[in-house]
C-alpha cells in the first residue's frame, strides 16, 4: 500500500487473535507507534506476497496451492484463498473423471457431480451435465432406430420429445429425416405386398401399389410393379372377353391389346382360330343356302389356312354335296331322256341306300318302258308298215297299268285294225314324251275302251311327268324341300313309282333339314344340337361326322371357359384343358391354351415364391424361370432388386461384424492399466478376429528410445534375437516401424516361417506387420500371420484397432506416467507440510534471534526454490487432464468423420438411386456433422492453448495475397448477405512479414465471421495498417517491437455491451443469452483467437457501442519476439494480450472510426 492510502484511511481495525474477542476497538492509526506500524507493513507485504505467489500458481493450473496460516483479517483471507482452491481442484477434478469415464467407456449416463459449491460453481457443473445430455438422449434414439431398420422392423421412430423435452435444432431435422425414412420404407414394403398377395394370391387383377413420396430406384421399381401388373391385367382380360365370346358363338371379337413374347404369340393363335372358325362358319352357311334354299347343287366349302378337323369337317361337307349333286344330276338327266323318249339312259352313278332303291326303282322302269316301246314299236311296224293285223304285244313281268296297255293294244291290234294307224300315232306320240297327243278317230266297242283306255293312259302319264317334273324341279332347282308328288288315280307302278319319289324326297327333307338346323346351331354358338333323323349309309356317316363335331366343339368350348374362369376369374393357377378325341387344329389350339396357362402358372409362382422368400429375409433366391418380353424385363428388375438388397444386406452385415468387433475388443482395453496384460489381451483376442493362427506384438523401449522389444505373442515366440528386439528399420518389424505404414507378404516362401500346433505344422499364406501410431508416434508394432490370406474386412478391422490400441497404449503410459508424478506429487507435498512446520518454527526463532535472520531467509529462499520446481512438477498433472480432453476429442471425431464421409456419400449419390428429400437429409446429416466437428476442434484448439501444446510455424506471409484471400472467402458470403465488404491495405504496410500464416488466417476469419454474423445490413470492413508506437492501448511487448501491423476489423452490426467485452473472450461465453439461439456459434472463437494472438506475440482490441458496431483491432510484430507474452494474467496487473478500450464518440462508424476509439487508425 502507498502512503498516500495510508493517510487516507484514519482508523483500522487490529487482527483478532485467535481465541480473542471479536469485537476489539478499532485504533486510531495516528496512535500507534512507528514499530507498530512498520511491523503491520511487514506483515501485509508478506501477506500480498503470498497472496500473489499463490494466485500465481491457480493461474498456472496448480490447483492444490494453499497459503499459510494466518491470524484475524489476514487468516480469513487465507481461508477464502484456500476455499477458492480446494473447489477449482475439485472441479478440476470432477471434469478429468468425467471425461476419462464417457471416453474410456463411452457411459453416457455419468454426470459430474455437484459438491456444493455456490453461485456460477453449481450452474458450471449443470451446463456440463446439460451439455452431455442433450448430446446423448438424440443420440440414443437415432442408434436405436436405426438398429431396427438394419433388422428389418419398420414399426420404430425416433421419438421427438424426450424426457418430457421436445427435441430442437439439428436433432429435430435428424429425428424428422429418420421417420420419413422409416415411414417411406415401410410404405414401400406394405404397397408391394399388397400387389403381389392380389395379383399372385388372390387372383385379383387391376391391383395397383401406391407409395407416396418415393423417387429413384424406390419409385422405377413400384413403377415397375405397377406396369407389370397393368399389363398382365389388360391381356389377361382381353384373353378371356375373346375366348368368351367364341364360346357364345360370337366369331366377331379379336385380342387387340398390346403384348410380347408368348403372350403375343397366343394372341396371334386366339385371333387366327377365331378367323378360322368365322371362315368356316360362313363356307357352311352359304353352302346351305345354295343348296337348300337357292337349289344351286355343285357348291363347295372353300376354308382357307384349316387343318386337322376343321379340314376334315371340310371335306366331308363338300363330299356330301358332291355325291348330292352327282345323283341328283343323274337321276334328273335319265328323267329328261324319259321325258325325251329315250329309254336306253340308265342311272349309274354310285349310290347307297334309298338313293340307290330310287337308281334301281327308276332303271326298272326305263327297262320295262323300253320293252313295252319295243313291243308296242313291233306291232305298231307289223299293223303299220306290214299291215299284219292281229298280231299280239308280249311284254314280259308288266302289270297294272302297263298290263292293260299291253292287253289294249293286242285288243286294239286285232280287234280294229281301222284305229291302228291312229293309236300308232300317239303311241309313237307317248314313245316321243309327247304326252299332248289323244286318239281322236271315232271308235266303237272296244276300239272305243282302248281308245278311251289309250287317253287316259296319257293324261296319267302327262300328269306323273308334270309332278315329277315339279318335285324336282321345286327340290333339285329352287332347294324348296319337302315337296310331294300327287299323280290321281294312278296305281301298281306309277303308284308305286309316285310313292317312292315322295319317299325319296321326303327322307331327303328331313335329313337336310336337321343338319341345316345342327349346322345353324352350331353357327349361332349353340352346342346342345344333334342330328337325330334316321338315316343310313353316307347320310349316316355324315351324321355321325357332323355329331362327333359338335361333341368336341362343346367339349373344348367348355373345357376353354372351365380354364379362363380357373386362370382368370378365380386366380387358380395350373389348370390345364382336357379335351378328349381332338386332332389337328382343335389339338394345337387346346395345347397352346394348356401351354398358356402352364407358361403363366410358372411364371407367376416362380414369382410368387422368390417375393415370399425375400419378405421372410432370403435373398438367396432368384427368379430362374425362363420368360421373354415384359415378363422377361419383370424377371430382370426383381432379380436385381433382390441382387442390391443381397448385396446391402452382406455390406451391412460386414460393418457390423466390423464395428461389432471394433467395439467387443475396445471395450475389453477399457480400464486396462496393465501395459503387458493389455498387450496380450490384444493379441489374443485380434489374432482369432482376422482369422490368423500366430500373431505377436513388440513395443517401444522407451529406455533405449529406437528398439521394439517383444511383448506378447498368439501362438508363436520371438526367433529372431535371444531378446526378442528390432532396431527401426530390420527387418519387416523395424521397417514397419520406420515407413509408420503396413506392410504385407501375400505369399509366403516355404522355410520363412512354420505355424505349429500338436499335430503338426504349416506354413502360413500370409503375413501382414502394422504398425501402431498415436499421434505421429510409434508405440509398437504388430504381426499376424494366417494359413488364407487376410481379407479387405479383416485387413480394415486391424487398421481401425491400431488407431484405438495406439490410444489405449498411449493413455495407459500417460496414466502410469501420471501415477509416478502422483506420488512423487504426494512425497513433495509431505515434504511442503514439513517445511511449513519448519518455517514456522524458523518465524518464531526469528522474534527471538534476529541475529540468526540472513542465515532463515536463505534457508527460506532453498525451501521457496524447492517448492516452485515441486509445483511446475504438480502442474503437468494438470497438463494431462487437459491431454484426457484432446484425446476424448479425437476419439470423437474418428466416427463422426466416418459419419461426414457416408453423408457425404449419400449427398453425392453416385450411383443416382436416392430421391431429392433423400440426399437433403443426407446433407443436412453431413451440415450438422460438420458443425459439431467445428466445435470438436474448437475445444481440442482450447485444450491445446490451455495445455502449451499449440505450435507456432513462422513463414514469410506476402500482406496482399493475404487480403486477396480473406476477400475471395468472404466476398461471396457478404454479398449472399446483402452486406459491403471491404478490404483496405495501407500503402506503408511492408509488403512481407514473418509470422504463423495459419493461425494468423484462423483469427482473421473468426472475426470477420462474427462480423458478417451479426450485421444485417451497411458494411464490414477489414483495413491493414501499421500501428503507431505511441498508442496508448497497445501492448507494452509491442511497444518495443518495432514494426507492428494493424489488422482492424470493422461492422456497423448489433453491438456489444461494455460490461460485457471482456466476457466475450472467455471461454463458452456470448454478450447475451439469445445470442447463441439467433445466431448459433459456441463462444470459443474469441477465446482461442485471444490465445492465438498471445503465442503469435501480439494483442487483440476492442471497442464496441449497441446499436453501432464494433471494432476488434489484432496487433502482430512484423518478425517474431524475442519473449512472448506468458499464459494468463497475473493478478493486478493489465491483459497486455486483450484491451477493452471505450465506444467512440457519435454514432456513425465509418472511416477513420477506428481513431476515435483510441485504435489505430484505417
Amino acid at each position: 500500500m502507498s502512503s498516500t492510502d495510508d493517510q487516507q484511511a484514519p482508523a483500522r481495525r487490529d487482527p483478532v487473535a485467535p481465541g480473542g474477542d471479536a469485537t476489539a476497538t478499532i485504533v486510531p492509526h495516528a496512535t500507534r507507534t512507528a514499530d507498530e506500524t512498520r511491523t503491520s507493513r511487514t506483515s501485509s507485504d508478506e501477506l500480498i506476497a503470498d497472496l500473489l505467489h499463490g494466485l500465481t500458481r491457480l493461474c498456472e493450473g496448480d490447483f492444490s496451492t494453499r497459503l499459510p496460516a494466518r491470524e484475524g483479517y489476514a487468516g480469513e483471507v487465507v481461508r477464502r484463498f484456500d476455499e477458492l482452491a480446494a473447489i477449482q481442484e475439485r472441479h478440476a477434478g470432477e471434469l478429468a473423471r468425467v471425461s476419462k469415464v464417457i471416453r474410456r467407456d463411452g457411459r453416457l449416463t455419468l454426470r459430474m457431480e455437484d459438491q456444493g459449491s455456490p453461485g456460477g460453481w453449481s450452474d458450471m457443473t449443470q451446463a456440463v451435465n446439460s451439455l452431455i445430455d442433450d448430446l446423448a438422449r438424440p443420440t440414443h434414439e437415432v442408434a436405436r432406430v436405426i438398429a431396427a431398420v438394419a433388422e428389418g422392423d419398420l414399426s420404430q421412430h425416433m421419438a421427438l420429445e424426450i424426457a418430457g423435452q421436445p427435441v430442437r435444432g439439428e436433432f429435430l431435422r435428424i429425428g424428422t429425416t429418420v421417420n420419413t425414412m422409416v415411414d417411406q420404407l415401410s410404405s414401400f414394403a406394405d404397397e408391394v405386398t399388397r400387389v403381389a398377395r392380389e395379383v399372385g394370391t388372390e387372383g385379383n387383377l387391376g391391383g395397383q401399389a401406391k407409395v407416396k413420396g418415393v423417387s429413384g430406384v424406390w419409385r422405377d421399381l413400384t413403377e415397375s410393379v405397377n406396369s407389370m401388373a397393368g399389363n398382365l391385367t389388360s391381356q389377361v382380360r382381353n384373353i378371356a372377353q375373346v375366348t368368351t365370346a367364341v364360346a357364345q358363338g360370337d366369331l366377331s371379337q379379336k385380342i387387340t391389346v398390346d403384348a410380347r413374347g408368348e403372350i403375343h404369340e397366343l394372341k396371334s393363335t386366339v385371333n387366327t382360330m377365331v378367323d378360322q372358325l368365322s371362315a368356316f362358319a360362313d363356307e357352311v352357311t352359304r353352302m346351305a343356302k345354295e343348296v337348300g334354299t337357292e337349289g344351286k347343287l355343285g357348291g363347295q366349302a372353300q376354308v382357307k389356312g384349316v387343318s386337322g378337323v376343321w379340314r376334315d369337317l371340310t371335306d366331308s361337307v363338300n363330299v356330301m354335296a358332291g355325291n348330292l349333286t352327282t345323283q341328283v344330276r343323274s337321276i334328273a338327266e335319265v328323267a329328261a331322256a324319259v321325258a325325251r323318249g329315250d329309254l336306253t339312259r340308265q342311272i349309274t352313278v354310285d349310290a347307297r341306300g334309298e338313293v340307290a332303291g330310287l337308281a334301281h326303282t327308276l332303271n326298272t322302269m326305263v327297262d320295262q318302258l323300253s320293252s313295252f316301246a319295243d313291243e308296242v314299236t313291233r306291232v305298231a311296224w307289223e299293223v303299220g308298215t306290214e299291215g299284219n293285223l292281229g298280231g299280239q304285244a308280249h311284254v314280259r313281268g308288266v302289270s297294272g297299268v302297263w298290263r292293260d296297255l299291253t292287253e289294249s293294244v293286242n285288243s286294239m291290234a286285232g280287234n280294229l285294225t281301222s284305229q291302228v294307224r291312229n293309236i300308232a300315232l300317239v303311241a309313237t306320240a307317248v314313245a316321243r314324251g309327247d304326252l299332248s297327243q289323244k286318239i281322236t278317230v271315232a271308235a266303237q266297242g272296244e276300239i272305243l275302251e282302248l281308245k278311251d283306255t289309250l287317253n287316259t293312259m296319257v293324261d296319267q302319264l302327262s300328269s306323273f311327268a308334270d309332278e315329277v317334273t315339279r318335285v324336282a324341279r321345286e327340290v333339285g332347282t329352287e332347294g324348296a324341300l319337302g315337296g310331294q308328288a300327287h299323280v290321281r288315280g294312278v296305281s301298281g307302278v306309277w303308284r308305286d313309282l309316285t310313292e317312292s319319289v315322295n319317299s325319296m324326297a321326303g327322307n331327303l327333307t328331313s335329313q337336310v333339314r336337321n343338319i341345316a338346323l345342327v349346322t345353324t346351331a352350331v353357327a349361332r354358338g349353340d352346342l346342345s344340337q344333334k342330328i337325330t333323323v334316321t338315316a343310313q349309309g353316307e347320310i349316316a356317316e355324315l351324321k355321325d361326322t357332323v355329331n362327333t363335331m359338335v361333341d368336341q366343339l362343346s367339349s373344348f368350348a367348355a373345357e376353354i371357359t372351365r380354364v379362363g374362369r380357373e386362370v382368370g376369374v378365380e386366380g387358380k393357377l395350373g389348370g390345364q384343358a382336357t379335351v378328349a378325341g381332338v386332332a389337328g387344329t382343335w389339338k394345337d389350339l387346346t395345347d397352346n391354351v394348356n401351354q398358356l396357362a402352364s407358361t403363366l402358372t410358372i411364371q407367376l409362382r416362380a414369382i410368387g415364391d422368390v417375393s415370399t422368400a425375400v419378405t421372410r429375409g432370403d435373398l438367396t433366391r432368384s427368379i430362374s424361370v425362363e420368360a421373354e418380353g415384359e415378363v422377361a424385363e419383370l424377371k430382370d428388375n426383381i432379380n436385381q432388386m433382390i441382387a442390391r438388397l443381397r448385396e446391402t444386406t452382406e455390406l451391412n452385415a460386414q460393418q457390423d461384424w466390423l464395428k461389432s468387433n471394433l467395439a467387443r475388443i475396445g471395450s475389453k482395453m477399457q480400464g486396462q492399466r496393465d501395459l503387458y496384460a493389455v498387450c496380450q489381451m490384444i493379441i489374443s483376442e485380434m489374432t482369432p478376429a482376422v482369422n490368423a493362427q500366430q500373431g505377436t506384438v513388440y513395443l517401444l523401449d522407451f529406455i533405449e528410445g529406437d528398439k521394439l522389444r517383444y511383448v506378447a505373442g498368439y501362438g508363436s515366440v520371438p526367433r529372431r534375437r535371444s531378446d526378442g528386439t528390432f532396431l527401426f528399420g530390420e527387418g519387416l518389424i523395424g521397417q514397419a516401424a520406420l515407413e509408420r505404414n503396413r506392410i504385407r507378404v501375400e505369399h509366403v516362401p516355404a522355410g520363412y516361417l512354420n505355424i505349429r500346433s500338436g499335430l503338426g505344422e504349416a506354413p502360413p499364406c500370409d503375413l501382414v506387420v502394422v504398425p501402431v501410431v498415436f499421434e505421429n508416434q510409434v508405440l509398437g508394432v504388430i504381426e499376424l500371420a494366417s494359413f488364407t490370406p487376410f481379407s479387405e474386412l479383416h485387413l480394415t478391422l486391424v487398421d481401425q484397432l491400431v488407431d484405438t490400441i495406439g490410444v489405449v497404449l498411449n493413455t495407459i503410459m500417460a496414466n502410469a506416467r501420471t501415477e509416478e508424478l502422483l506420488a512423487q506429487s504426494q512425497r513433495l507435498t509431505q515434504e511442503l507440510r514439513s517445511q511449513s512446520v519448519e518455517l514456522q518454527r524458523t518465524n518464531n526463532e526469528l522474534e527471538e534471534k534476529a541475529a540468526l535472520l540472513e542465515d532463515k531467509n536463505h534457508e527460506i529462499e532453498l525451501a521457496r526454490i524447492g517448492l516452485e520446481e515441486k509445483a511446475e512438477q504438480l502442474a503437468l498433472s494438470s497438463q494431462y487432464k487437459t491431454e484426457f480432453l484432446a484425446n476424448m476429442s479425437h476419439e470423437l471425431r474418428t466416427p463422426l468423420n466416418s459419419l461426414l464421409i457416408l453423408a457425404k456419400l449419400l449427398a453425392d449419390n453416385p450411383d443416382r438411386n436416392l430421391s431429392r428429400k433423400q440426399i437433403d437429409f443426407a446433407e443436412t446429416i453431413h451440415s450438422a456433422g460438420s458443425e459439431l466437428l467445428g466445435l470438436i476442434n474448437d475445444i481440442l484448439d482450447l485444450s491445446k492453448v490451455e495445455a502449451g501444446k499449440m505450435d507456432v510455424d513462422a513463414t514469410t506471409v506476402r500482406t496482399a495475397a493475404l487480403c486477396d484471400a480473406v476477400a475471395g472467402v468472404f466476398g461471396p458470403v457478404a454479398d449472399e448477405k446483402g452486406l459491403a465488404f471491404e478490404v483496405n491495405l495501407a500503402a506503408d504496410v511492408p509488403a512481407e512479414f514473418v509470422t504463423d500464416e495459419q493461425r494468423l488466417q484462423q483469427v482473421l476469419k473468426n472475426l470477420l465471421s462474427n462480423s458478417v454474423k451479426f450485421t444485417d445490413s451497411g458494411t464490414v470492413r477489414l483495413d491493414v495498417t501499421l500501428a503507431r508506437p505511441d498508442l496508448p492501448h497497445l501492448a507494452s511487448h509491442l511497444r518495443s517491437a518495432g514494426t507492428v501491423l494493424s489488422f482492424a476489423v470493422s461492422d456497423t452490426g448489433i453491438g456489444i455491451a461494455a460490461d460485457k467485452l471482456r466476457m466475450i473472450f472467455e471461454a463458452f461465453q456470448q454478450a447475451d443469452g439469445t445470442t447463441s439461439r439467433r445466431y448459433g456459434g459456441t463462444g470459443l472463437g474469441l477465446s482461442i483467437s485471444k490465445e492465438i494472438a498471445r503465442l503469435l506475440g501480439g494483442s487483440i482490441a476492442v471497442s464496441s457501442a449497441v446499436g453501432h458496431g464494433s471494432i476488434f483491432t489484432l496487433y502482430l510484430p512484423a518478425a517474431p519476439l524475442a519473449q512472448m507474452p506468458a499464459f494468463g494474467v497475473t493478478p493486478g496487473e493489465p491483459d497486455d494480450v486483450l484491451m477493452i478500450v471505450g465506444a467512440p464518440d457519435g454514432g456513425g462508424w465509418g472511416q477513420g472510426e477506428p481513431a476515435k476509439a483510441g485504435l489505430a487508425p484505417a
